[in-house]
């Protein structure tokens, strides 16, 4: 059985994201990543999004203008617009600003955490172990942002909840597709989850912190092994 996971924020949590038709292009193309179905540096045609969304060739430049502030497209002069293919140096950085983020994400959630989230926690876990078993890698994306916005719900800090979706991790997790890497972060969110819900910020922060540098390990060592 799939997992249940609500994918719906919160209205004041979708940032910048546009309306209409050029949102379903920008969230067609953010799916699309997740599913494995766009690679980083990949080209994005005007008129073939266009006819694959049935939207005008305005909303699709409106989308790209958007992935571009969400850090996922690149715009180059007389060039079609491509996903954002990261160097090692930038998939770093981004890793840099991650590791704050959650840290803080973390902190909060332990903080904030009441008997009544406790289902919360137990059912964001459930879907990660779930969407692992079904070995499905748009499962699992959704059921790790789940996972993500549970402690961001529970540590109920606004402009958090504002500015986390905006981390590049999306392209990181594009580019660094890894079974290993998968199974690293389960088990770092169950040691995350345990420490919210025994209300414990340090034990919550210092968890937090060693899932972002376990992934560090491994982006360096699978960019090592593939110097593009």
């Amino acid at each position: 059985m799939k997992p249940n996971i609500d994918l719906k924020p919160p209205s004041h949590w979708l940032g910048h994201e546009p309306a209409g038709a050029a949102r379903r292009i920008y969230l067609g193309i953010l799916q699309d990543l997740e599913g494995g179905r766009m690679v980083p540096g990949q080209r994005l045609i005007e008129t073939d999004l266009a006819a694959r969304f049935e939207v005008g060739r305005n909303a699709v430049r409106e989308a790209m203008q958007h992935l571009v502030v969400r850090g996922v497209v690149d715009l180059s002069p007389n060039r079609s617009p491509a996903v954002r293919r990261l160097d090692l140096a930038e998939s770093l950085e981004v890793l840099d600003v991650a590791a704050a983020m959650t840290r803080l994400a973390a902190r909060a959630a332990a903080t904030g955490f009441q008997p009544r989230h406790a289902a919360l926690i137990d059912g964001a876990i459930d879907d990660l172990d779930q969407a692992a078993s079904a070995g499905e890698t748009a499962l699992f994306s959704r059921a790790r942002r789940h996972f993500y916005r549970t402690l961001l719900l529970i540590g109920a800090n606004r402009e958090l909840q504002r500015l986390f979706p905006a981390i590049g991790m999306i392209i990181i997790h594009a580019q660094y597709p890894s079974n290993r890497l998968q199974g690293i972060r389960l088990a770092d969110y169950r040691a995350i989850a345990h420490a919210i819900a025994t209300r414990d910020p340090d034990a919550a922060e210092r968890a937090a912190l060693a899932h972002v540098e376990n992934v560090r390990a491994v982006i360096q060592e699978l960019a090592a092994s593939d110097p593009r």
